[in-house]
Order: C-alpha cells, then sequence, then structure tokens
C-alpha cells in the first residue's frame, strides 16, 4: 500500500509523513525545488525523507520565479512582526499562485506511475497564513478533478483519495501528535526569510505561528531563531 506525500522540510509535511507512515503506506515523498528563497528546506526535506525510510524520494524542478507574484518567488520584501490579526486581514504576499494546485498535479502523476491510490498533503486551515489552497473546499475539488482525469479513475478501478489529516487542527495539536509519534521537529525547517546558514528569523509569519504553536503546546522550539537567539 504507497502513499505519496507532499515533503516540504516544514513542520505539517513532516507530521503528515509521520501520520502516513503510522497508517501503514509506504512512503513515495515528492519535495519542489520552485526558486523558493528558503530553499535550505530542500535539504531539509532531503534528511527527513531519509529518516522516515522513504522508498522514494523525487525532488521536481519548476521554476516559478518566472511568474513571481509572490515574496517567496520575487523581488518583494517578507512581511515581518505582524500580529495575528494583519495575518488574517487578506491573502498574504507569501502567497505562491497555484502553488497547491501545481503541487498536487504533479503528485497525481507521480501516483499514476507508482499505482498510488493515496496522496497526503499537510494543508491547514486553523493556524495558517490566509491561503485559499490550504481550504478543505479546494482539497475536495482537487479529489473530484483527480478522479476524473486519471486512467484508474475513469477505468473504475480505484479511486484516488487525497489525505489531509492536519487540516482541522491548531499548530499546537499538530506538534503534539508529532511529538507523540517522535517526530525530531529540529529536522524541520518553517522560515520563510532564512539568515545565513539557514537560520530561522523568528519575525515572518511562518516563524510566529510555528512559536505560537509550540508555546501552546507547553513545548520548547528545538530549532535556532536569529531573532530570539
Amino acid at each position: 500500500m504507497k502513499s505519496v506525500v507532499l515533503l516540504s522540510g516544514g513542520l505539517d509535511s513532516t507530521t503528515t509523513l509521520a501520520l502516513a507512515q503510522q497508517a501503514g503506506f509506504d512512503l513515495l515523498c515528492l519535495t519542489f525545488d520552485y526558486g523558493q528563497r528558503h530553499r535550505v528546506e530542500l535539504d531539509r526535506a532531503r534528511d527527513i525523507a531519509g529518516h522516515f525510510g522513504a522508498m522514494d524520494h523525487q525532488i521536481v524542478k519548476i521554476d516559478l520565479r518566472q511568474f513571481g507574484g509572490s515574496a517567496l518567488t520575487d523581488s518583494i520584501d517578507v512581511p515581518t512582526d505582524r500580529n495575528q490579526g494583519e495575518m488574517s486581514t487578506e491573502i498574504p504576499i507569501t502567497y505562491v499562485p497555484a502553488r497547491n494546485t501545481i503541487f498536487l498535479s504533479f503528485c497525481l502523476a507521480y501516483a499514476e506511475v507508482k499505482e498510488a491510490n493515496d496522496i497526503f498533503i499537510g494543508v491547514n486551515a486553523v493556524d495558517y497564513s490566509g491561503y485559499p489552497d490550504c481550504r478543505p473546499e479546494f482539497i475536495a475539488a482537487f479529489e473530484t478533478l483527480a478522479n476524473l482525469a486519471t486512467k484508474a479513475g475513469v477505468e473504475g478501478k480505484e479511486s484516488l483519495k487525497i489525505h489531509t489529516p492536519l487540516i482541522e487542527l491548531s499548530k499546537a495539536k499538530i506538534i503534539q501528535k508529532g511529538l507523540d509519534l517522535g517526530v525530531d521537529y529540529a529536522m524541520t525547517h518553517s522560515c520563510y526569510n532564512p539568515a545565513g546558514g539557514g537560520i530561522s528569523c523568528g519575525a515572518c509569519d511562518s516563524c510566529q505561528l510555528r512559536l505560537k504553536g509550540f508555546q501552546e503546546a507547553g513545548v520548547e522550539d528545538p530549532i535556532k531563531y536569529s531573532k530570539i537567539d
């Protein structure tokens, strides 16, 4: 029983990987080098896939910098030191246009080739930065599309299922669930604007949501932050 797991090297995707493994799936990991400024996450993803004994790990290179339009793929400053209210007022500039649609399309192709009927993605609709492609409605619509667009779906042999085990969990609950499974969060990277050596800034939205999650879980975050340390 095989599953494709979208693995960024971050906290959520690593927890999702652990949950897929707990559920008994053989792990096929897919990571994207899409021109992101926080490329250190690619090294983290390699280490994490190896740590979990993934049967295959593909890093797919696509250059979304050709389109830009995001602080992660363009010469736009990453927002820092924003409070929760500011994060939730509008879709932030760190949103990469159509990113999860693109990523899931690749996952779908990979799953077809590997004859896997399950895809895991660590989207979250509770403690997140307002990305439209992290919502349950989007996932449900893509799953419908997936079963219309694949050979297995059309022939009625197998239906493809997209698993979102974190979608209704707070960041604190995600962290606690991962710790219960033995996840070493020191391996993960969440920062959108890392300093030299990949040290997390502690001020971007992603860092703040991560820190808030650890604080609410009553556990110390094991990674270093340039702003805090």
